[in-house]
């Protein structure tokens, strides 16, 4: 199980082929994709180092393992090419295209192709990724272990079922824009401060890493780690009533709903 092939190189099949090639597992020879601007696509694999096919077909026939990150209304004209049906039989296919489930593809591909459905995130460029997999899966137990060890070197894997994969999406795939837009707005405010932009970004962006990984290792409850910060008094507690008084619990749950469409 060495050669990939990406069919589409959008936003996050760019930052899943970079990810791919710095863990170091996926040489920039093996990797290779098709996407209908040529010119673009060129521009990507020059960057990235990886190779450009000519079709879908052509990706479809030169790999084990087929990506499929086109957009999702794309997918049903992709697979009504009868070679490219013909080329997929028998092979691995990864769609990380949204609402492209184990059932939907299993009308529209030959039986003999395996299919497992990954919802991953755009921090996948930095090795620092979610990959949230549909529990279904017809992939054999070698192809499984060696995707989910390659997207294990790029973040972290976890395994939902498919009526749970919009709201885990809209928590992990939608969540970098709203943690972004949380991110800009305080340093927005420490600018305003006088601090200067660049370090006001590095200030917010490593608290964020730092917050996050301390609630990964220590396993502690986020409302604990919060406490932890609160002095009776001090400056964050006024900082957290503000916050509540604005409504940011709510809105950061309205923005998931509104994501994964409850």
């Amino acid at each position: 199980m060495n050669k990939i092939g990406f069919i589409g190189m959008g936003n996050m099949a760019k930052a899943l082929a970079a990810g791919f090639l710095a863990t170091g597992k996926v040489r920039g020879e093996d990797m290779c994709a098709f996407a209908p601007n040529q010119d673009k696509l060129r521009q990507n694999a020059q960057s990235l180092g990886f190779s450009t096919r000519p079709t879908a077909l052509a990706v479809a026939e030169d790999s084990d393992m087929v990506i499929m990150a086109c957009k999702p209304y794309q997918i049903e004209g992709v697979l009504a090419e009868p070679e490219v049906r013909e080329a997929l039989a028998g092979k691995a296919l990864v769609s990380v295209a949204i609402g492209w489930d184990w059932e939907k593809y299993a009308v529209l591909v030959d039986p003999a192709t395996r299919v497992q459905y990954v919802l991953p995130n755009t921090p996948a460029q930095v090795r620092e990724g979610v990959f949230i997999l549909e529990d279904k899966s017809s992939l054999t137990d070698e192809e499984q272990n060696w995707l989910e060890d390659l997207l294990g070197a790029c973040g972290t894997v976890v395994k939902l079922p498919a009526h749970l994969i919009g709201a885990g999406s809209a928590v992990s795939g939608c969540g970098p824009a709203f943690v972004s837009m949380m991110m800009e707005a305080m340093a927005d405010a420490a600018v305003k401060h006088g601090i200067q932009r660049k370090a006001a970004y590095q200030l917010v962006a490593q608290m964020v890493i730092g917050t996050g990984k301390l609630m990964l290792e220590t396993g502690e409850h986020p409302g604990a780690m919060k406490d932890a910060v609160c002095s009776p008094g001090g400056t964050t507690i006024r900082g957290v009533m503000a916050l509540e008084h604005a409504g940011m619990r709510a809105a950061f749950m309205d923005a998931v709903d509104a994501a994964s469409g409850k």
